[in-house]
């Protein structure tokens, strides 16, 4: 293990490589740069294929964009500006494009191997061990022309939704650098807030793709588990597959998620892990069926949520849709499954490459079992919540025999889903809140995790789902009710009374205000080309609203 210093050597080295890197980035000439970075990465090759722009012009741009974000870990700067230069001299000559996705400049999640740079999720161990080989996803993009040129940071183990680390620090959120970006796909999530990216690459296991979208006003998609390789990504729970990791894109409009899937779905992996399932577009009825729910009987939704939802749905009613309201079955015991799974063996293997770090990450499961045992019995019989007790009891070391008895929940529950879902309304799509809140402020997770239940369901059940920015939050019309009661129809008291009552809560409609807010648009397994279909039926319904490319302008600064 790292002494101390040692540790704090490296990252006073690894920041200040980064620094050094920044000083090349140049400055941003709103003049000169403005036209390129609030530009889609699909109107990026538009524009260079007619001979407007070159990639080069464009890549400075976005460097110089890029530099101003400070969610970064790794800069590709130079090596980026000789692939640009490359293709330049390419399309001069054949007038031909690469692929669809010439001279794109595009970022990755740390977690991406690329050759030739480290892939360190925020631990200080994994520092300065350069990958030797592109993950495949890395290879495809190279493949499609983009030119790769920053790497984003995480939080540590990438097991939570907020974006710190030891290693390289905290993301801060565009919009109000009081609250997170997100995560685990943070460092994305501000980067393409910002217009530092024109696409950026996560992944999510539990909502890391659609909490940054959300919390940083962006789209995301989350493609159904298999349809897009992990293969050559690095991951600190290597051979966890209970619940299946899914890659995917954060962008500045539904086109560029599109544009991803069209690219990445079908290609085969070299360890053929990937179902090669090529893009199949689909047509829509023009009139469709959605449920929607505001709250999932876990947590309450916060007034703002509620009303993200709910102007999605008057939107789509305009537009001749049927919504249907329905309550939400199943995330209570799907969030027990998920967290029973997660920590099965006690966070030992993500933990083991702490090293020296501080750790990061509950100690629930590490807790003795009678000390578990008193603090579920002193919070159901004395503070009145089994939903938390039953939370807590959850996250503990596991048997083989308990691992496959919830293996097996986790497929009972995807069947009762559509039972009591699908199969019940027939419904085309689902609308539904990304969290409980807009935003939560820097550690609002050691004692909120549970509102990433919202997402997890969809990992449990693995649905693909887009996330679409609707709104910001708004001190006029966002109050909490006058008459809101903690644990109300079998909520948490517990989660219900941090979140919204007391001196202090976290949901404060005045300090958030301008704070974004998304949906989540729910489809069946494998139709994830019908859930981009009814994104661009959402995202044409809500209209202009302030999203996309050149909308962020800095707000809080200090």
């Amino acid at each position: 293990m790292r002494s101390s210093d040692q540790r704090n050597s490296i990252i006073t080295s690894k920041r200040n490589a980064r620094d050094k890197a920044l000083a090349f980035a140049g400055p941003y000439l709103v003049n000169d740069h403005d036209v390129y970075t609030k530009a889609t990465a699909s109107e990026i090759v538009q524009r260079i294929a007619k001979g407007e722009w070159t990639s080069s012009q464009v890549l400075e741009a976005y460097i110089a964009r890029s530099a101003m974000a400070q969610a970064e870990t790794n800069f590709l700067y130079e090596d980026a500006r000789k692939q640009a230069k490359e293709l330049d001299a390419e399309f001069a000559s054949t007038k031909v494009l690469r692929g669809p996705f010439h001279g794109v400049p595009v970022s990755f999640k740390d977690q991406y191997t690329i050759e030739g740079y480290d892939a360190t999720i925020g631990f200080t161990a994994w520092a300065n061990k350069p990958g030797t080989k592109d993950a495949f996803v890395v290879t495809q993009f190279r493949a499609a022309g983009a030119i790769i040129f920053v790497k984003t940071n995480v939080p540590q183990t990438m097991f939570a939704f907020e974006c710190s680390n030891p290693l390289w620090g905290r993301t801060t959120n565009p919009w109000n650098n009081k609250f997170t970006s997100g995560g685990s796909s943070g460092g994305e999530g501000a980067l393409l807030a910002m217009d530092g990216s024109a696409l950026g690459i996560g992944s999510d296991i539990g909502g890391s793709l659609r909490i940054p979208a959300s919390f940083c006003g962006i789209y995301s998609m989350k493609p159904s588990g298999e349809r897009v390789s992990s293969f050559g990504i690095q991951g600190c729970r290597p051979g966890y597959e209970a619940i299946r990791s899914c890659l995917g894109p954060l962008a500045r409009s539904v086109e560029d998620c599109e544009l991803f899937c069209k690219t990445i779905f079908g290609q085969k992996d070299p360890a053929h892990q990937n179902i090669p399932l090529p893009y199949q577009p689909v047509e829509l009825s023009s009139k469709l069926r959605f449920g929607y729910y505001l709250s999932d009987g876990l947590l309450e939704s916060s007034p703002a949520c509620k009303r993200a939802v709910l102007e999605t749905v008057s939107a789509l009613r305009k537009q001749g849709h049927e919504c249907i309201e329905f309550a939400s079955p199943l995330h209570t015991t799907a969030m027990e499954v998920f967290l029973g799974l997660a920590s099965s063996d006690g966070y030992k293997k993500m933990l083991s490459y702490l090293d020296s770090d501080p750790m990061a990450i509950t100690l629930g499961p590490r807790l003795p079992s009678f000390v578990r045992n008193l603090a579920c019995w002193i919070t159901k019989t004395f503070l009145g919540d089994s939903l938390f007790s039953r939370f807590f009891s959850a996250a503990r070391e596991k048997s083989v025999l308990e691992f496959t008895d919830l293996t097996d929940g986790r497929n009972k529950v995807n069947a009762a889903w559509y039972e009591q879902v699908w199969d019940k309304y027939n419904f085309d799509g689902i609308i539904a809140p990304v969290q409980s809140l807009p935003a939560i402020p820097h550690g609002g997770t050691t004692y909120l995790a549970p509102l990433a239940a919202a997402t997890i369901m969809f990992n449990v059940i693995d649905s693909p789902v887009g996330t679409i920015p609707v709104t910001r939050v708004n001190p006029d019309t966002d109050q909490l009710p006058a008459d809101f009661v903690a644990g109300a129809s079998g909520r948490s008291k517990m989660l219900d009374s941090r979140m919204y009552l007391g001196k202090n809560p976290v949901y404060d409609p005045k300090a958030m205000e301008g704070m974004p807010i998304g949906v989540q648009i729910v489809g069946k397994r494998w139709e994830d080309e019908k859930v981009l279909a009814m994104m661009h039926v959402v995202d044409e319904a809500l209209g202009p609203r302030g999203f996309g490319p050149g909308n962020w302008t800095p707000r809080k600064t200090d």
